[in-house]
C-alpha cells in the first residue's frame, strides 16, 4: 500500500466521524500540503542562501511542504511518485535547526493521531524509505545529456543541504539521505546509469567520510555503480570547522 493510500482513507474516516463528509481530495498529499509559508523557506532567503526567486524554483521542483504547526516537510517520492514519508523539521530564523523540536516522520504523527485504533491499517504502513529528491530522476530523466556527457547525481546528508546547492551548481543533481547512517547501498540502486558523487559532512575523525567510503565501495561491489566519494572537506576543511562538523553548505558560505 502506497502511503497516499492510508492518507485518503484516514482523513475520509475522521471527517466522517467528525460529520463533515465532503467530497474525497484524490490529489496527492505532497501537493495538498505543498507550501512555502515555513520558518525554513523564509530562513533560507533572509539569511543570504538562496534568492527569493531561486527559493521558489527549488521548493517547487523538491516539493516542500508545510505541516499544521508550521514545520517544513521533505517529502520521499521515488521516481514512480510513489510516497514513502514526509520528515518534518523545524528551522530558527538562522535557518539552523531548532533543537528543541525533534523532527518527526509524517507516518508516526497518522499512528499516533489518526490510526491508533487501527492496528491493521498501521501495519500496513510503509516502513523504509528512499532518498530526498528522488522524484527528480523521473523529471531529469536518463542517459547521457546533449554534450554527450553522463548525468552527475550528488549526494549529501542534510534536506538544507541538497534544496540549497541545487540552486548554485544546476548541473548536479542534488539528493540526500536524510542522516549520516540513513545512506545505504540499497538505497542507491535506482542511481544506476548515472555518475554519483557522495558528498559527506565532515567531523574530527573522519567518522562521516570513513561511513560513506565503506556505503561507496558496497555499491561499487553489489550494484556496479559508477560512484566516488569527495574528500573536499577532509582536505579543505579547518580545524575549527571540523571540529563544528560542517557541511557543504557551511564550506561554500564561509569561504
Amino acid at each position: 500500500m502506497k502511503i497516499e493510500d492510508v492518507f485518503t482513507r484516514s482523513f475520509k474516516r475522521l471527517r466522517h466521524e467528525l460529520g463533515h463528509d465532503r467530497p474525497r481530495d484524490t490529489r496527492p498529499m505532497w501537493l495538498i500540503r505543498l507550501s512555502t509559508d515555513t520558518a525554513f523557506c523564509k530562513a533560507v532567503v533572509a539569511n543570504g542562501y538562496l534568492t527569493e526567486a531561486q527559493m521558489q524554483h527549488a521548493a517547487s521542483r523538491y516539493r516542500l511542504g508545510r505541516s499544521r504547526d508550521g514545520g517544513v516537510i521533505f517529502w520521499q517520492i521515488d521516481h514512480l511518485e510513489q510516497i514513502y514519508d514526509g520528515k518534518i523539521m523545524f528551522y530558527r530564523e538562522d535557518c539552523h535547526r531548532d533543537h528543541h523540536r525533534h523532527p518527526q516522520w509524517v507516518s508516526n504523527r497518522m499512528k499516533r493521531y489518526y490510526l491508533k485504533d487501527d492496528k491493521e491499517l498501521i501495519a500496513s504502513i510503509p516502513s523504509y524509505h528512499c532518498l530526498f529528491g528522488t522524484h527528480l530522476l523521473r523529471d531529469e530523466g536518463r542517459g547521457m545529456k546533449e554534450d554527450g556527457r553522463t548525468p552527475t547525481i550528488a549526494v549529501v546528508e542534510a534536506e538544507k543541504t541538497a534544496f540549497i546547492m541545487s540552486e548554485h551548481y544546476p548541473d548536479y543533481l542534488w539528493l540526500a539521505a536524510g542522516g549520516l547512517f540513513e545512506l545505504t547501498a540499497k538505497k542507491l540502486i535506482l542511481l544506476r546509469g548515472y555518475r554519483i558523487v557522495l558528498f559527506p559532512d565532515t567531523d574530527p575523525d573522519r567518522k562521516a567520510y570513513t561511513r560513506w567510503y565503506q556505503v561507496a565501495q558496497e555499491a561499487h561491489r553489489l550494484y556496479d555503480l559508477d560512484i566516488t566519494v569527495s574528500a573536499l572537506l577532509e582536505q579543505k576543511a579547518t580545524r575549527e570547522q571540523k571540529q563544528r562538523k560542517i557541511d557543504l553548505v557551511d564550506y561554500y558560505f564561509e569561504q
